[in-house]
C-alpha cells in the first residue's frame, strides 16, 4: 500500500496538546486506536510538510 492506494477505510482524527507537553495526533479506524505524540519542535516539522502537501496538491488541480 502508497500513498496513491486510495482504501474505503473511515477513521478518526484528533490533534490536541496532552498533559506533558507533548502534541498528540489520534487516530481511530475499525477498532483501533494509535496515540502517536510529537515534540512541538516535530509537530511543527509535521504541519510544515501538510501545508506543502496541500500546495502540491492544489497545483494539481
Amino acid at each position: 500500500m502508497g500513498i496513491n492506494t486510495e482504501r474505503d477505510i473511515e477513521a478518526n482524527l484528533q490533534i490536541g496538546p496532552t498533559d506533558k507537553g507533548m502534541v498528540r495526533l489520534f487516530i481511530e479506524a475499525d477498532g483501533i486506536e494509535i496515540p502517536m505524540d510529537f515534540s512541538p519542535e516535530e509537530a511543527q516539522e509535521i504541519a510544515s510538510e501538510i501545508q506543502a502537501a496541500a500546495r502540491a496538491a492544489e497545483a494539481r488541480r
